[in-house]
């Protein structure tokens, strides 16, 4: 008797199941979800059985390289982009130790520019943050030492107004396309968290395996963390509360090509903009509407970025198509009457993505790895 064999599920982004599910389950389960499988269900109306095989096989072949609860981390924890000024022979060596060596290192992007700028010097450019209580500009000048980057810029954040990937939704996107409304500034102050707070947070927060997708994903998480399920449940919804907690997200290999042989992505693009001064919120406001922004923010550049200080990252499979995205946003800025004194565009090159670290408890044995005195590494 023959043997029926069974179809492998798909793993590419554009079966159309699977573009139902990633373009609600990659940024639009916002804020702490009991069940955050059955809402990308009920959303995407794809059966929660279905969800379940899908997001599995796309985690098992890397077209999904991450799957984790995220938290507003400018919230928890000082965070800054940092602009790196390396010489260019020792570049990859310096991206390489960065990304492999300081959890506390996230994003790490060799970026250029064709202004004749001073800031075209700084190619290396990562985003760091240090849990409270520690310094960051002390934590880059330790990095300075163990590589061979001479110099950086700290360039914190001090509104956002987007955040969220979303690349399949952003798929086909036209030029200009924006919401209704201006994007909504939100803070970056810090929240203190209290010992059970952090007990909580830290299993949630780490990413899925493939066999935690389900519709009980917290269970196993709150006994990691020594209290029963409800008092997880509580503690999680309380943070959300208190603005810590981001979403729910599938992450896609965006940079590298899938094993399905797709590149969800081609191109990154940092845009600046320098408004002047007391512009900055209506500025980032406006280019936070543009459904294309993945990242929107004010950060200070200082002189040698021409004072840019509304910073923004868009994505796209053609080159000339994003600019298309720029051009619609300068057009926009002009017509609304916000003056921009100077723009620009870094296109990233070579880049790797890991979820920064926030824990105090990890910077501890960060710096004993380092070999430096966690108390000379504190703020003060």
């Amino acid at each position: 008797m023959a043997t029926v064999s069974t179809p492998p599920v798909p793993i590419e982004t554009t079966d159309p199941i699977n573009a139902r599910i990633l373009a609600v389950s990659e940024d639009r389960i916002e804020g702490f979800a009991e069940d955050p499988i059955g809402q990308i269900a009920a959303l995407s109306g794809v059966e929660v059985p279905v969800v379940i095989e899908r997001i599995r096989a796309m985690m098992r072949a890397g077209t999904i390289r991450r799957v984790r609860q995220t938290l507003m981390a400018t919230n928890l924890a000082q965070g800054a982009l940092v602009a790196w000024r390396v010489p260019e022979s020792e570049l990859s060596t310096t991206f390489d130790w960065m990304f492999a060596n300081d959890p506390f290192t996230g994003h790490v992007v060799i970026r250029s520019t064709d202004a004749q700028i001073a800031g075209a010097r700084y190619r290396l450019w990562t985003t760091v943050k240090v849990p409270q209580g520690f310094d960051i500009d002390k934590h880059c000048r330790l990095l300075c030492r163990k590589t061979a980057a001479e110099t950086y810029r700290l360039m914190p954040a001090r509104k956002l107004f987007v955040l969220g990937v979303g690349h399949v939704r952003r798929k086909g996107l036209e030029p200009g396309s924006k919401s209704d409304e201006p994007a909504e500034p939100r803070d970056t102050s810090l929240v203190e968290l209290s010992d059970l707070d952090w007990r909580v947070l830290v299993p949630l927060k780490r990413e899925l395996t493939p066999d935690e997708i389900s519709q009980d994903i917290w269970s196993a998480r709150a006994a990691e963390a020594g209290v029963d399920r409800e008092t997880f449940l509580r503690v999680a919804r309380s943070l959300n509360e208190r603005g810590v907690i981001g979403r729910f997200s599938t992450f896609l290999e965006h940079v590298k090509p899938t094993a399905a042989g797709e590149r969800v992505t081609r191109f990154n693009a940092l845009f600046h903009w320098a408004v002047p001064p007391g512009q900055e919120i209506r500025a980032g406001k406006e280019v936070g509407r543009f459904h294309v922004m993945t990242h929107a923010y004010w950060r200070d550049s200082g002189p040698e970025f021409n004072n840019v200080n509304i910073m923004g990252v868009a994505h796209g499979t053609e080159r000339e198509h994003v600019l298309a995205h720029k051009q619609a946003i300068d057009r926009h800025l002009a017509e609304v009457g916000i003056n921009v004194t100077y723009t620009n565009v870094f296109w990233g090159g070579r880049s790797e993505i890991k979820p920064s670290e926030i824990s105090p408890q990890a910077y501890r044995a960060f710096c004993a790895a380092m070999g430096v005195d966690a108390e000379e590494m504190r703020v003060g």
